[in-house]
């Protein structure tokens, strides 16, 4: 079985349709979301009607919580809560009740699912080798798949080793056959690790393999969607930056 997993979308329905067509045109079975398919972005209904019809499993991320009223507002940055505030009151109601629907956590075909991290599903960044060791420990999965971050990434623990992890880049293909693994696709909707087209992931969990995927998509056009909607310019400024 193949699964293509994303994450982070926000609301970005350009690089969403994007990554949607490279999916289709890979060998993947089903569709995997390990949240925030809100946020930032200016298409949040498209985003999810998308997310409704084209994820088998899907979570829900700390952006998702905000506009549903589970999170306040005032925990996160100016611009996300903005966004989130704008997301409130432009959102259809089927939408947002398909999102009130979700949680953080989950699992699938014996791997554990989180937005965030096995020890904090809804907040926790894992970007360290030696948060990954730590959120390793409570994991009762070999593998496990996080998002959050925005950094397309992994972290393996090898018997009588302490993990390591690194960002990985397009193209990057990892034998998960054996050790524990923490994988992060990284960000469909808004990358943070300097390179500025969509990521997802591509499991191949029969084969033992991960294989790091990035897809172009209309930048230009997102950030034009952003400007329109008169969010914050910074959230259309940084997509081009993959920042």
């Amino acid at each position: 079985m193949k699964v293509a997993v994303v994450s982070d979308i926000h609301s970005n329905r350009q690089a969403f349709e994007a990554v949607l067509e490279a999916i289709a045109a890979s060998d993947a079975s089903e569709l995997w979301c390990l949240g925030d398919i809100v946020g930032y972005g200016a298409d949040p209904d498209a985003c999810v009607e998308l997310a409704r019809r084209h994820t088998a499993v899907c979570l829900a991320g700390n952006h998702d919580m905000a506009v549903v009223g589970e999170l306040p507002l005032d925990e996160f940055s100016r611009g996300a809560s903005v966004a989130a505030q704008w997301t409130r009151e432009v959102i259809a109601p089927a939408n947002l009740a398909f999102l009130a629907e979700l949680r953080p956590q989950g699992e699938e075909e014996s791997l554990g699912l989180y937005h965030a991290s096995p020890r904090d599903p809804v907040w926790e960044y894992v970007l360290s080798a030696l948060l990954a060791e730590l959120c390793l420990d409570v994991d009762p999965h070999r593998i496990c798949l996080i998002g959050h971050s925005h950094v397309a990434s992994a972290f393996v623990r090898r018997e009588g080793a302490a993990a390591t992890g690194e960002p990985r880049r397009d193209g990057a293909e990892l034998d998960i056959s054996s050790g524990e693994w923490m994988l992060n696709p990284g960000s469909v909707g808004q990358p943070r690790d300097g390179d500025a087209r969509a990521a997802w992931l591509l499991l191949d969990l029969d084969g033992g393999s991960a294989s790091y995927r990035r897809t172009p998509y209309d930048v230009a056009g997102a950030a034009a969607a952003i400007r329109a909607a008169r969010l914050p310019n910074s959230l259309a400024e940084r997509l081009e930056y993959g920042q």
